[in-house]
């Protein structure tokens, strides 16, 4: 489930409309906020199953004309430090000029047959902002087939501090669409600020 807008009103309606600890939820999204008008937001829901349990998990993003804010809740059951179930809540505020790339990998298919604005079956948000990165490291080798030498490591080194998956057959076509225009309202306020965000598409 994904809502996305341009109202506290409506970021609040979304949240509600969610059921997921829609106080708690609230609560904590805008206190982050404060006072800043909204520019875009979106509201995502997920349910895992880990082992016999179903856990929930809602991810709340909001872009005001200074930052980006997103949210994590998770619900946890009983266990040694708490005798009842509870739940977790967190909240992160990223000034627009520090995030770094904002990645849209789209899956299509029958790509052949491709027309302009049909929605991906699947669309992937990634977001960098320098908090985590992931170093993919692999044996480095010269052109020589025969050679035995030792070349090191080469490497990337990539920004993914947020990664969003929405479907069109899990989640509905409205959250693949929704998910785009946010990502679409991130990548043009962060080059406003004067940030060169890199923005792509691909799997």
């Amino acid at each position: 489930m994904a809502k996305t807008g341009t109202t506290t009103q409506g970021l609040r309606a979304a949240i509600e409309r969610s059921g997921y600890y829609p106080a708690l939820v609230a609560e904590a999204v805008e206190a982050a906020v404060g006072g800043e008008q909204i520019a875009s937001y979106l509201v995502h829901q997920e349910t895992t199953f880990d082992a016999n349990e179903v856990r929930r998990h809602v991810t709340v993003l909001v872009l005001t004309g200074n930052r980006f804010i997103v949210s994590h809740t998770d619900e946890q059951a009983a266990d040694s430090s708490s005798p009842t179930p509870y739940a977790t809540t967190s909240t992160e505020s990223v000034k627009l000029d520090r995030i770094s790339s904002v990645v849209v990998s789209r899956v299509v298919a029958n790509p052949e047959a491709y027309t302009p604005g049909t929605l991906p079956r699947e669309v992937v948000l990634t977001i960098g902002w320098g908090a985590v990165s992931r170093l993919d490291l692999e044996p480095a080798a010269c052109g020589d087939p025969n050679c035995e030498a030792d070349h090191g490591y080469t490497g990337s080194s990539t920004a993914d501090d947020l990664s969003l998956r929405v479907s069109e057959a899990g989640d509905g076509p409205d959250t693949v669409r929704q998910t785009l225009a946010f990502a679409q309202a991130l990548s043009e306020a962060t080059a406003a600020t004067g940030a060169t965000p890199a923005a792509g598409t691909g799997r």
